[in-house]
């Protein structure tokens, strides 16, 4: 067909031939219109180069390393945040898997209601299954209730059901109430021990609150773990959690501690997710790991197979950089890091 041309109203000269996405005035821009594609050169450092080769980076080093030191001593993270949504669950699971993997033993509280934590490690926790809330309101011992996850060797988890949802309730007219869980923790660490078992690492689960589930797992704890996804308003509450913190380690605790901090959520292509990251570094300094962990459709995935993304896709972005994360905390605590 012969290219017809015609005028267009304002008196430019268009080509009929022409895709409408090259014509003048056209609302519809098309791939090639929008988006030139370059091939990068050896000495080019392109946003996607620069991405391909941290993940090769992180998957050598993940493969590098069969097993993990062992800390000095037992070491108990709190994961919490009081902001929900920013990947405490996720935190927990991803963590305690990528250092059981490693050879370490860890246990896993489930002090979430909501019970996510359980059912990603594949642990049934149907209404009436015996867990935490029998731990801290009824006394049970936790070597009655501690389950082995199935998946991975290593990992113990104490499940959490529905019915934690009324334990704040019933916590207010127990005796010590904001110190039940330490003390049930504390006899299972230590009957552990002496059956020559030692718990490496135990990562409480909180809810996003600052109730007496909370305050239970800061008593009991000695180390706080705070996963800060990379938007802004995860700073808005994050003084009141430090804040928060402090009082419990005033008036409960006097070794709680916030030793490590995890940006959750990365999105390296934009501005906000750099800023929160360096606000974030400029506050908290070496406590901030490393390598923060990125958005990822595999780590969102995985709960649904009641997995840990690691189990779920080890080669995935969102897998390498827990371990990684998990890799950096292990470090600190082979090097008899503050408890």
């Amino acid at each position: 067909m012969s290219d017809v041309s015609r005028e267009t109203q304002n008196g430019e000269r268009m080509n009929e031939s022409q895709p409408p996405s090259h014509r003048p005035g056209s609302s519809v821009p098309s791939a090639a219109s929008s988006y030139s594609v370059s091939v990068p050169s050896n000495n080019d450092s392109t946003p996607l180069a620069a991405a391909a080769q941290e993940h090769v980076s992180l998957m050598q080093r993940a493969s590098a390393i069969e097993r993990f030191d062992r800390p000095v001593d037992t070491r108990v993270f709190v994961v919490a945040n009081q902001k929900g949504g920013v990947g405490k669950t996720t935190t927990t699971v991803n963590i305690a898997a990528a250092l059981a993997l490693k050879g370490l033993r860890v246990l896993v509280v489930d002090l979430d209601p909501q019970g996510n934590t359980s059912t990603a490690l594949n642990i049934p926790h149907s209404e009436g299954t015996p867990g935490v809330y029998e731990a801290i309101v009824d006394g049970t011992d936790l070597g009655e209730l501690v389950k082995p996850c199935p998946d991975i060797p290593g990992l113990t988890v104490l499940p959490a059901t529905i019915d934690l949802a009324g334990a704040e309730i019933e916590l207010v007219s127990l005796v010590a109430r904001e110190s039940r869980l330490d003390r049930a923790l504390q006899s299972y660490l230590a009957d552990r021990e002496e059956a020559d078992d030692r718990i490496d690492y135990v990562l409480i689960d909180c809810p996003p609150s600052l109730g007496l589930l909370t305050v239970n797992a800061m008593v009991a704890g000695r180390e706080v773990l705070i996963p800060i996804q990379c938007e802004y308003y995860a700073l808005e509450g994050l003084g009141q959690l430090v804040r928060n913190i402090d009082l419990i380690r005033a008036h409960l605790n006097p070794r709680l501690e916030v030793t490590t901090i995890l940006l959750t959520m990365y999105d390296g292509r934009t501005r906000l997710s750099a800023g929160v990251a360096e606000e974030v570094r400029s506050y908290f300094g070496e406590k901030v790991i490393t390598t923060p962990i990125p958005r990822s459709v595999r780590i969102s995935e995985a709960p649904s197979y009641h997995q840990s993304v690691i189990t779920y896709d080890k080669t995935s972005s969102g897998a390498l950089s827990y371990l990684e994360a998990a890799r950096e905390i292990s470090v600190a605590g082979a090097r008899g890091a503050a408890r």
